[in-house]
C-alpha cells in the first residue's frame, strides 16, 4: 500500500523534510514573521509528499500531471523562501543552502519521475489544462481509448 515511500523521489522528499524540520527548529518563537514563514515552508513540503503519494496511486495521466504541477509549485516556493528567511533576519539562513541543493537533486528525480507517466492512460480533461500532448481541448474520446481501465477502477 505504501510503495510510493520506496521511490527515490519520495525518499528525497523525506530527506528534505528532515532538513527543513532541523532548520525550522532554530526559528525563534517570538518572531511572528519567521513563524509564518516556517508554517509556509512546512506546508509546502507536506503538500509535496501528499501529492507524490496521490500521484503514485492513480494511473490517469491528467491526475498525475495535476499532482506534478502542484509539486513543482511547492518546490519552487521552497526554493525562494530562503529570501523570506533572510528578509526577516533569520540567523541561521545560511543552512538553507542545504535545502536548495536538495531541491536541485529533487528536481532531477522529478523530471525522471514525470517521464514515466503514460500519456495513453488519460481521460480528457474537460478544463483543457492537463490533456496529454497532441490532445486538443475539444477532443472527443472514444470508449475504446479507455480500455486501460478495469471495470472496477475508481481512479477518475
Amino acid at each position: 500500500m505504501d510503495k510510493y515511500r520506496e521511490t527515490p523521489i519520495f525518499q528525497k522528499s523525506e530527506e528534505l523534510l528532515q532538513t527543513l524540520r532541523t532548520i525550522m527548529d532554530f526559528i525563534p518563537e517570538d518572531n511572528g514573521f519567521l513563524l509564518s514563514t516556517k508554517e509556509h515552508i512546512l506546508e509546502n513540503i507536506y503538500t509535496i509528499q501528499a501529492k507524490l503519494a496521490g500521484a503514485h496511486e492513480v494511473i490517469l495521466w491528467d491526475i498525475k500531471m495535476e499532482n506534478a504541477a502542484l509539486i513543482r509549485k511547492c518546490a519552487r516556493e521552497l526554493m525562494v523562501l530562503q529570501h523570506s528567511l533572510k528578509m526577516f533576519d533569520f540567523a541561521e539562513v545560511e543552512y538553507y543552502k542545504i535545502v536548495r541543493r536538495q531541491l536541485d537533486e529533487f528536481r532531477q528525480l522529478f523530471r525522471e519521475w514525470v517521464a514515466t507517466f503514460d500519456p495513453k492512460h488519460f481521460v480528457v480533461d474537460e478544463w483543457g489544462l492537463f490533456n496529454p500532448p497532441g490532445i486538443p481541448q475539444d477532443y472527443e474520446q472514444s470508449d475504446d481509448e479507455l480500455d486501460f481501465l478495469d471495470d472496477d477502477d475508481d481512479d477518475f
